[in-house]
């Protein structure tokens, strides 16, 4: 029995679907005990984490020295004064250090503020001026200390500054003192509903926001890992993530390990498809998650075969269904999407079970009641755009939903307006109930009085060999009111010249209505980004 089956009951039909999920767990639960601890006491050589990066060095835990070297971390945090409720910012890359850092961090009870290195200092500083940090811990690597002592400033002498591995002018080192820490640590008082990790958002739509989870938010987990990634008891799941997103959470370690499975890390600086799919095969990888990004480049450059892979799920940005298509054709897995957010846990998704319906964000996750609604409250009609909203059961607080916004309780009310959970996002659903993405409502493009989402447009020109990767945005029309523009990065072989810009033009306005008919088309060598890989539309807008 997985250890995730003592805190919930599933309700499954005859073709092992989830229909229902309930949470029944203590209020201390903490899940540096109750679940890495308790695993390590049933079955210490159970494999927990499968590690290597592109030097190739590896290295391979098992759930009981998870626990030892959890401890030792425990002791040295408090040993330095970090306590209960103490936020900690932790910027490991993909090291292995991650693992038993976070788990010591919750066993204390600390805040973990998970940041990602490729943060510039004034990055840093905006985050650091947004809390009193209590201590820092980073990788050695790509100058990371530096930029943390630049934007700490005078901060630094009330923060214990960590590094792994090696040591830094300014910074202990913690693997030493990991080394010589004391193997044993008392249980300290903890409650679920204290705050657990902070993450900030991605920056799509203006600052990053500092979103609070408390420790109840790896639990719901288990319906991302065993019934959407398909995470299965003794297997390997690998998730493409840095440890700075939320989507670590999701794929790296929560709901993973609380299902059974063990996690993959392939720690890199610069992706390169053939190094992923080496690594998938080399180790034996049973289950797959990777921005849709990933599966762009994997079609273009062309996928190996990969016997041991079972199960391959996909989250976000919107998956074109061009490279759905040919992912599967290829592999014979369908790419199973989800959605959801930073705030939140998985909401939506092809889940374990379904069909999977290509290009669809699936069906709602039975831990929530999500509905669309329109800007009055009321529900759209079938096949109508509403925005996508979580209501909450009358007097049941929602697990794995996160519980404030850092120092902005007017934001949160507002997430929170009419009794329900904003998300921002513009969908349809069909018939069968399946949900369809149709941009944030900040991206829609209004012209000629019809609104059209980027994404429709952009999973059109996606079909055309040429486009490595487009964005679609409005521009101002004097006819019009916006015009419809698409920004193209072209497939290698491809020259960016008039006469690849009408053939584009062409090729996808005699697949989509005149009103959706691309007007413009610029060529360019990358499209903006957050840090996060995630195409920045307020970027390109200006």
């Amino acid at each position: 029995m997985s250890i995730y089956q003592k805190y919930c009951r599933e309700q499954l039909d005859e073709a092992g679907k989830l229909t229902g999920i309930q949470f029944d767990y203590p209020s201390d639960f903490n899940f540096g005990y109750d679940v890495v601890d308790a695993i390590a006491a049933q079955t210490p050589e159970k494999r927990a984490l499968v590690w290597c990066n592109t030097e190739g060095e590896e290295h391979f835990f098992t759930f009981d020295e998870i626990r030892r070297l959890s401890n030792r971390a425990a002791n040295v945090f408090l040993k330095a004064g970090i306590r209960r409720g103490d936020p900690v910012m932790v910027a490991l890359k993909r090291h292995y250090e991650y693992w038993y850092v976070s788990v010591a961090l919750h066993k204390i009870g600390a805040i973990m503020v998970p940041v990602t290195h490729m943060l510039t200092t004034n990055d840093l500083r905006y985050r650091m001026d947004c809390m009193k940090l209590r201590g820092i811990v980073c990788t050695y690597m790509n100058d990371v200390p530096q930029r943390m002592l630049e934007a700490a400033g005078e901060k630094a002498p009330g923060c214990r500054l960590w590094t792994v591995q090696q040591s830094v002018p300014g910074f202990e080192n913690l693997t030493q003192a990991i080394e010589a820490a004391p193997e044993e640590l008392p249980r300290q008082e903890t409650a679920v509903h204290d705050p657990m990790a902070m993450y900030f958002t991605s920056g799509t739509m203006g600052y990053p926001k500092g979103v609070i989870h408390d420790f109840s938010y790896p639990l719901a987990h288990v319906v991302t890992a065993k019934y959407w990634q398909q995470a299965e008891e003794d297997g390997l799941h690998f998730t493409v993530a840095e440890t700075g997103w939320a989507k670590a959470s999701w794929g790296k370690i929560y709901g993973q390990w609380l299902v059974g499975s063990a996690v993959m890390v392939f720690d890199f600086d610069n992706f390169d498809p053939k190094q992923l799919t080496t690594v998938i095969n080399h180790y034996g990888v049973t289950s797959f998650c990777a921005p849709p990004t990933v599966y762009r480049y994997l079609t273009r450059k062309g996928i190996p075969d990969m016997p041991t892979l079972r199960h391959a799920a996909t989250a976000g940005e919107q998956l074109n269904p061009e490279v759905s298509r040919r992912f599967t054709e290829r592999t014979g897995l369908p790419l199973m999407e989800g959605y959801g957010q930073t705030e939140t846990t998985l909401l939506l998704a092809n889940f374990k079970g379904d069909t999977p319906v290509v290009g669809s964000l699936g069906r709602p996750s039975p831990l929530y009641k999500i509905e669309l609604r329109n800007a009055d409250g009321s529900r759209p009609a079938q096949g109508e755009i509403g925005e996508i909203v979580i209501v909450p059961s009358e007097g049941e607080r929602q697990l794995g939903l996160f519980t404030g916004y850092l120092d902005n309780p007017s934001l949160y009310e507002n997430a929170w307006a009419g009794g329900v959970y904003h998300t921002g996002d513009a969908a349809w659903q069909d018939e069968s109930g399946c949900f369809w993405f149709h941009g944030r409502f900040d991206d829609l493009i209004k012209t000629g009085g019809f609104r059209v989402g980027p994404y429709e447009v952009e999973n059109v020109l996606m079909e055309h060999p040429a486009v490595l990767e487009c964005a679609v945005m409005g521009v101002p029309d004097p006819l019009r009111g916006q015009a419809i523009k698409a920004v193209v990065v072209p497939a290698p072989g491809y020259t960016p010249d008039r006469n690849l810009e009408k053939e584009l033009r062409d090729f996808s306005n005699a697949r989509m209505a005149e009103y959706k008919w691309i007007r413009i088309i610029e060529f360019s060598e990358e499209i903006p980004k957050t840090i996060s890989g995630k195409i920045c539309k307020a970027a390109l807008r200006r």
